[in-house]
């Protein structure tokens, strides 16, 4: 007597795709629930990716309700599943803490790997596809270079960075190793002399489709990938999308994948590895809620990691005991009038953000907190400056972030004679070296610099371990990128952080909403830390909007100055 079978299996458009059919209805539910991809309306037939997770699932769903599929079907199937559990064995034994690694041509003399960036570097060899999300500080960049020197097949390289950062890649990438490195000029195909790694400014990459479309390429490196966060809308996103299909090795170096809410990381993925989280009406199916957020984030966290294509290491992990970071929140004095100038606008850009037509209350929305974020910096820079011009004669050399121009104007105006350096979005490459060099030689007690000029930069940490937080971010990872730049091996003192902040303008808000992201965004990158609660808020901002909604009928408050420290 055969076997019963509750329907049938078998692989389609060459190979493909899964096609499973003629499923009784008790086994459907079934597969429903234990399958969240599958949308609850779908019916027979339901169709699966070909990949080798999906081989392991479905594999093991057939041992436990059978389904007819044909002989040389079936050998794909165990074939695949294998695959994937020899591929888990390998990783497993990787990362296991007395794993040896090969020996790696082409580091200079004198430089080393350390076993973790060993790990990654194999485990990417591996995978071909990896996000690497180890702390700020434990060198994400000597990792790929020595991955780059390890991997002759993945020769040329095109590293993709923000601007800031091509001329840092080069100096690491020579220092480090033989490989011979050019940094792209332009934003449009030119003649390349032979390299092994091409740099590449984001800005760039949209100009040079047609030459990531030949495969020259056979690997993308995305620094800070959290800049594809928006996806393929953009020019740069599209023409990265085309580079990671025809490269057979991606990689994401960044400790910070998820700058606003935990939906990103379904589109930095994409960059990396698209088969992880599946097509985006997968991956809202299986870990998204009603208000589009993450309803787990820890168990996507931990998927992630198990599927091996986030490696995250802390310092802690991998021996390097640092002083926990102190962050303080100092409520200063600000220009009550400058932020009470604007009150009338504010509502009436608030009703607007609210009740007005679909185009007309996004650029309301949008319109109210570039105004109102500006003008709550204005309102506080004075007070700003004051306080670190108290650091300095204390004798701390101080990190200054904002982001406004008006409000580095202010800044500039009452430290003059301190005479601070910028590194802000105005300077070209050349002259934010410049800058960083006379802060880090101590020329100068003070820089100024643009909260999202943070990641990557290097060296800071051997002169300060004081960030102030003139203005804020609506992300907190950006902030975190920051402090990084200080909290890193080579920094001999506990790190602060300040954070400067008025109770009117855009500061309560920010801060309301900068512990939601955080709480998500921390639950993805490190959930073995615990679980926190996450509000069910999906607007940033929704909540500026709320805020001056809330007061239309209410009187401005007189200039409340709070004076106190909150850890």
């Amino acid at each position: 007597m055969g076997v019963r079978t509750f329907g049938s299996l078998r692989l389609i458009e060459e190979g493909r795709i899964w096609e499973m059919g003629q499923v009784e209805p008790h086994i459907a539910i079934r597969l429903k629930q234990l399958f969240p991809k599958i949308p609850k309306q779908a019916v027979s037939p339901f169709r699966f990716t070909h990949d080798l997770i999906t081989a392991a699932d479905l594999d093991w769903f057939i041992h436990r309700y059978p389904l007819a599929l044909s002989d040389r079907d079936r050998k794909v199937l165990t074939q695949g599943r294998r695959a994937y559990e020899k591929l888990q064995d390998e990783m497993e034994r990787i990362l296991l803490p007395d794993y040896l690694p090969p020996e790696i041509a082409g580091i200079r003399e004198g430089e080393k790997v350390r076993p973790y960036q060993f790990q990654a570097v194999e485990l990417l060899r591996c995978r071909k596809s990896l996000l690497l999300g180890d702390e700020g500080g434990l060198g994400k960049t000597y990792t790929a270079a020595a991955f780059l020197c390890a991997e002759a097949e993945a020769l040329p390289t095109a590293v993709v960075c923000d601007p800031h950062m091509q001329k840092q890649w080069r100096d690491k990438l020579e220092k480090f190793t033989t490989l011979r490195v050019h940094v792209i000029k332009k934003a449009t195909p030119y003649s390349l002399p032979p390299a092994d790694v091409y740099i590449f400014r984001i800005s760039q990459i949209a100009g040079w489709v047609d030459i990531f479309e030949t495969g020259f390429f056979r690997a993308a490196i995305y620094d800070e990938p959290q800049s594809l966060r928006t996806g393929t809308g953009t020019a740069k996103g599209a023409a990265a999308r085309v580079l990671t299909h025809h490269a057979a090795y991606r990689i994401g170096l960044t400790a910070t994948p998820i700058y606003g809410y935990g939906t990103e990381m379904w589109n930095v993925m994409q960059f990396i590895d698209e088969t992880v989280l599946g097509s985006h009406e997968d991956f809202s199916r299986e870990w998204t809620n009603e208000w589009g957020q993450i309803h787990d984030p820890r168990a996507l966290g931990t998927y992630l990691r198990e599927q091996h294509v986030m490696l995250r290491r802390l310092k802690i992990d991998v021996g390097q005991d640092m002083p926990r970071v102190s962050r303080i929140v100092e409520y200063v004095n600000y220009d009550a009038r400058t932020v009470q100038s604007i009150e009338d606008l504010a509502h009436v850009l608030a009703l607007k953000a609210s009740t007005g037509t679909f185009m007309e209350r996004g650029r309301a929305a949008r319109e109210l907190d570039i105004m109102v974020r500006q003008t709550t910096g204005v309102s506080k820079a004075r007070a700003v400056a004051q306080f670190v011009r108290l650091m300095v004669e204390a004798g701390e050399p101080v990190l200054l972030l904002g982001w406004h121009r008006e409000v580095y104007d202010i800044w500039l105006d009452e430290l003059a004679d301190l005479k601070p350096a910028m590194y802000t979005g105005s300077e070209s490459s050349t002259k934010k070296d410049l800058e960083k060099n006379r802060f880090i030689s101590g020329e100068t007690d003070v820089l100024i610099m643009s909260l999202r000029s943070g990641a990557g930069i290097d060296e800071l940490q051997y002169r300060c371990s004081v960030a102030v937080f003139g203005e804020l971010d609506w992300s907190p990872g950006i902030h975190q990128q920051v402090i990084w730049r200080l909290d890193r091996e080579g920094q001999d003192k506990p790190v602060t952080a300040f954070f400067l902040v008025v109770d009117e303008g855009s500061d309560p808000p920010v801060m309301d909403v900068l512990g939601i992201k955080a709480s998500e965004a921390t639950q993805i990158v490190d959930p073995h830390m615990g679980i926190h609660s996450v509000a069910n808020d999906h607007s940033n901002l929704q909540k500026l909007v709320q805020r001056y909604l809330r007061r239309i009928s209410k009187p401005t408050a007189s200039n409340a100055v709070h004076d106190e420290e909150v850890a």
